[in-house]
């Protein structure tokens, strides 16, 4: 292979692991402000007489965290079911005499084990 095509490939994997990182960066410094703002509402509602208030903020977001964590299930299935199914593609296409293209069973199971589980199996928090 050619200079070029190294040269390519190390920039190209340079910025997609640079952007990763602020992905990940930038999630980090999300979570934090949104813990300060719940433990600032939390101190607020609790300097209140009435304790009921607080419970009530409390169950709501663990109903929220709830239906997050289903929904980012979901997706992680639909994504795994995706790439399962382009990959059985991909390798029929590339090797059609031989059965290799079954590999690709593997992650469609996977992300179809994973939409069942928070479709059906995920229980809601009452």
């Amino acid at each position: 292979m050619s200079a070029a095509f190294w040269f390519i490939v190390s920039v190209t994997s340079t910025a997609f692991l640079t952007f990763l990182s602020f992905v990940i960066w930038f999630e980090g410094r999300q979570k934090e402000r949104e813990a300060h703002y719940r433990d600032e509402m939390a101190r607020k509602i609790a300097e209140a007489e009435d304790s009921r208030p607080i419970l009530e903020y409390v169950r709501a977001n663990e109903q929220t965290d709830a239906q997050r964590v289903k929904l980012k299930v979901s997706i992680r299935g639909l994504v795994t079911s995706a790439v399962g199914a382009a990959l059985m593609i991909f390798l029929y296409m590339l090797v059609p005499t031989s059965a290799v293209y079954l590999i690709g069973l593997f992650p469609l199971f996977v992300g179809i084990v994973l939409l069942s589980y928070s479709g059906f199996m995920m229980k809601p928090r009452a």
